[in-house]
This record gives C-alpha cells, structure tokens and sequence, in this order.
C-alpha cells in the first residue's frame, strides 16, 4: 500500500504524511520532478559512478546521466522506476539493502530529499553506504536545518481516506551530523545550505 500511495503523488494526487499523533503534512511531489539551485550544487559534488538511492521520479540520476556520468537510480516503487526510465535515467527496482550492481564500487552514494531517514535508523544506513562506496568515496545527503530535533517518527502515508502501513522514517539535523556520520566511519562531514536546504558531503 506504501508503494501504490507514494504513485498516486507521483502522478499528482494530493497525499499527506501522517504522524502517530495524528499530525498531518503535505507530501508535496512537485519538487521531485525540477531541479533547483541546491540540486545543481549536489550534482556538481558527484564524481565518478553515482547512486542515487531512492532516486523518485529520477530528477537527479537523469541530469548525472546527460552530464555524461554513469548514475544508477534505485527505488521501491515501479512508477518511480518507470518514470526515471522514461526520462532517459537508469533506474532499478531495489531496496539499498538489496544485493546491487557495483557493491564497494560506486564514487558517490546520494541520499537527497531527505533520503537519509529511509528506514528509521542512519547510522545503519550510513554504514551500508560503506559497503557500496570504494575506498575514498562520498556520501552526498541532504539535512534537516541546525537547532532541528533529530528523531524517528513513525509515519504513514494518506490518500484521502486511503492509508499505507506505518514504518519509521528518521530527521537528521545539520548540528548532529559530524557525530553520527564519524560513528559510522565517515570522520569528514562538510556542510553548506542553498536556498534553504541543507546538504552534507560525508568522507
């Protein structure tokens, strides 16, 4: 049910996140499928064989791949592959604790749109990132602004009177980052903000 609601708000459907205390927050799609002056620095950051995991619609695996960069988008909703597909982006339909092409391989991991909470839990995520980057490479991820509370929510998505399966999704401020990041082996954390987001480069 996660799956088909998060392809209705691809596909434009009004969609809001859900909180456990009933809090409601607009799932906005719109700005997956345009690319603003943050995403151009993030893309600018990657370098060499890129994944870009839970790519969406696939803004960013597309623009790497007509920069001329081998980019791979992965996610677990089959519109979401297809539409990256469609826009001439490589996309697979894998969870990132899947078995994935290129394992200790990839030059850059990308975690944009807030990507880093996938699964509740990012220090465990971080540590897959190593597994899949080579020696040397870069976690590129995006933040939540300084002075936010760092947390794991437990969230479902709604479609009208239509709800997914709850799971956990995890916030991560800028101000927690160089711990979190150094406990999972990434001691180099640098930080910059455009337009009011936040993104990290992670070493």
């Amino acid at each position: 049910m996660i799956g088909d609601l998060y392809a209705q708000a691809l596909a434009g459907a009004s969609a809001q996140i859900e909180y456990l205390d009933g809090t409601m927050a607009p799932l906005n799609s719109a700005p997956w499928f345009r690319l603003d002056a943050a995403d151009q620095s993030l893309l600018s950051a990657c370098s060499g064989p890129t994944l870009d995991i839970g790519s969406g619609p696939g803004r960013l695996t597309t623009a790497l791949t007509h920069r001329g960069h081998y980019a791979l988008g992965i996610d677990i909703t089959p519109s979401a592959v297809a539409l990256t597909r469609r826009a001439g982006g490589r996309a697979l339909l894998r969870d990132v604790f899947d078995d994935l092409p290129g394992t200790g391989r990839w030059s850059t991991a990308l975690l944009a749109d807030g990507n880093l909470g996938i699964g509740g839990h990012p220090q465990a995520l971080l540590a897959r990132m190593r597994q899949l980057l080579r020696p040397g490479g870069a976690v590129l991820t995006e933040l939540a602004p300084p002075g936010v509370t760092s947390r794991v929510d437990r969230v479902r998505l709604r479609c009208g009177e239509l709800t997914g399966d709850w799971f956990a999704w995890a916030t991560v401020s800028v101000t927690d980052i160089t711990r979190l990041a150094g406990a999972a082996g990434f001691p180099s954390a640098q930080c910059w903000s455009i337009e009011q987001r936040w993104l990290a480069r992670l070493t």
